[in-house]
Parts: structure tokens; sequence; C-alpha cells
């Protein structure tokens, strides 16, 4: 079959770079141009060096031109500029798989206070589906428009979704303990990036203020309507990728671990990159590097009845370009893992 041409918007961040790398070994899709809002008709290879055997120049972001040139688009841009182009894009017919936040949360109080910006308008955030392609994977087939989850939110959702839709935690015990790479922070310079800042430091951030939260909330509550608001605290550490959700929920039954886990590899079974470890054994965020898998790791302890769930994923792949990329193969009828065998890089 002949290639689908594909643009990248927002090619200079990390998550454009990382939609590059593999879209590069995509044998059905072929990146035809990217395109950048403050670096146009740079080389690719003068912002990002190791993609010197690459020859694209940086395009001006023309939606009525890519419509002609493109079959569909990933946009890798910061939340509050997508809210903006997006629309363009869906107007004129092309897909989109947009990274952003913009069309993530159904409210527009909620983006609103969450995200301090204006929200997009209510007829595009409807007209998109929301891609955790493992639990959404109709949605994702029979759409053209998919916002793709956050980073933090896959991690969270995909380690709680089978006793959550189980209905087998109580509903106000929920609380998220996670950690992020200093990529998850973008390429943009900030005293945050700074390296005497975050080297043999760690740091809590956005203390109850994450915008991630209304994001995991909602889909919560769309499995169990009777989830209660969470405790969802965030960190970033001295690495440059990964994520790791430690998650402690109270179970509402006596469940054994056997019963728990057999419910997770059961759940999973036909999701190729959800990988339910061992009993007695729990996933580093090493294991996953570069790759587009998410590794979960669960125990209970029988004095407090509490479960506890560690979920690691790579926040650039399986939370950023991964994710977009297998949402992708699922609009375009393609098998999920196209273009995504990649191994973890370890060590």
């Amino acid at each position: 079959m002949s290639r689908l041409k594909v643009g990248i918007v927002g090619a200079t961040g990390y998550g454009g770079a990382e939609l590059i790398r593999l879209l590069s070994n995509h044998p059905y899709f072929h990146i035809y141009s990217v395109y950048s809002s403050s670096q146009e008709h740079v080389e690719l290879a003068e912002v990002y060096p190791h993609l010197a055997h690459l020859t694209y120049t940086l395009e001006q972001i023309d939606p009525v031109q890519m419509a002609k040139d493109i079959d569909l688009v990933f946009t890798a841009t910061p939340s509050g500029i997508s809210s903006k182009l997006v629309p363009q894009f869906v107007n004129e017919g092309l897909k989109v798989i947009d990274l952003s936040g913009d069309f993530r949360l159904n409210s527009e109080e909620l983006y609103k206070t969450w995200y301090k910006k204006e929200p997009a308008s209510q007829k595009y955030v409807q007209q998109s589906v929301y891609g955790l392609t493992e639990w959404f994977n109709e949605n994702v087939q029979s759409s053209t428009f998919v916002a793709n989850p956050g980073c933090y939110p896959t991690a969270t959702l995909l380690g709680l979704a089978p006793v959550v839709k189980a209905q087998m935690v109580k509903e106000d015990s929920i609380i998220i303990d996670a950690k992020s790479g200093l990529s998850g922070a973008g390429r943009a310079l900030s005293h945050v990036s700074h390296y005497a800042e975050i080297n043999e430091n760690m740091k809590i951030y956005k203390v109850n203020e994450h915008q991630h939260i209304p994001e995991i909330e909602q889909v919560l509550k769309q499995w169990n309507e009777n989830v209660q608001p969470i405790t969802f605290s965030t960190h970033l550490v001295p690495m440059t990728r990964g994520i790791m959700t430690t998650i402690y929920c109270t179970l509402k039954g006596s469940y054994t671990i056997d019963e728990l886990h057999n419910l997770y590899t059961n759940s999973y079974q036909s999701s190729p990159f959800v990988r339910v470890r061992k009993q007695g054994t729990f996933p580093s965020t090493k294991e996953v590097s570069g790759s587009n898998y998410c590794d979960l790791g669960l125990t209970v302890d029988a004095r407090t009845n509490r479960m506890t769930i560690v979920s690691v994923i790579d926040n650039l792949v399986k939370g950023a370009a991964g994710q977009a990329i297998q949402n992708a193969n699922v609009m375009m009828d393609f098998e999920q893992q196209t273009g995504l065998h990649v191994l973890p890089v370890y060590p």
C-alpha cells in the first residue's frame, strides 16, 4: 500500500522529536513535512543535530496548504496553542492527533481553572475522542480527531482502570504519588530545568494544582461515577525520561493478590503495550525507557487492606509520541504495534 503523508506541528519540542524518531521507522506513515511557528525555514538538523541525516526544513503553518499536502497531522504544541490551531485543521478535513491538553477536558470551567487559559470551542472538544487506546479503542477507531492523554494520566489510569471499573476500591481512597524525569518540563529553559537546581535534588511541584488532576478524575468517573476527588502529588527527579506512579487505594472487600493479579492480566491480555509483572516484582522506569510499554506491579497489604499499584512509562513515548502513533494506527485501521516495535533502551 502507498504510505500516508503525515505532518508534525511543534517538531522542535521533545514530543515532536520523538514523533520523528518513531515515525521514521513506520511502514505506513511517511513524514511529509514538519512545522514550527517559532523557527520557520530553519533546517531541522540545526535544531536537533542527532537528526542530521534528515533533510527537513521547518515550514510555516498553513492549514489550507497542509490539507492539500498531507493526510494526518500530529500537533505537539503547548496547551493554549492547539486550541487555536486544531480547529483550522479539522475544518480543512485533516485527521488530527493532538498531544496538548486543550481538548481532553469536557468542561470549559475546569479547563480555565486548571490550565489558566481560555478553553477551546466546545464544538471541537465534543468532536474529539480521548485516546487511551487500551480502554477506548472503538472510539478512536471511528474518529478522525483524537485528544492524546497526558503523561501522568496515562500511567495513572492504566494502573487504576481494572479495579475502578470493577468497583473494587473505596471511591474516596485514591492517592497517587507520581515522579517524572525532567524532559516532562519541556525544552524551554527555566530555573526548574537548571542543572544546579535539579542535580542531586528532588522537588515536589504544583501541589494540589496539577492540571492533570481533572483529566484523571474525569476518566475515573466515566468508569465509576461515585469516584471522589483524588490526592495527586507530582515530583521532579534528576533523570531525563520516565514516570513512576505509586498508587494507593483501599479495597472494598478482602481480595487476595491472586484475584487482583488475575484481574489485571485478564484486563490487559489484548493490550500489547501493557505488561503486568509477576507477583512480587515491581517495574522501574529504566525498564520501559524509549519504548511504548506501560509496566505494572501490584501488591496488597493485608494489615491495612490497601492495594499498591506501581505503574511506569516513558513520558515522551507512551506518555506522548508513542501513544499518539498508537492512536493513529487504530484510527487508520492498522495494528496497534505498527512502527512501535521498539524495545526499551537498557541500561
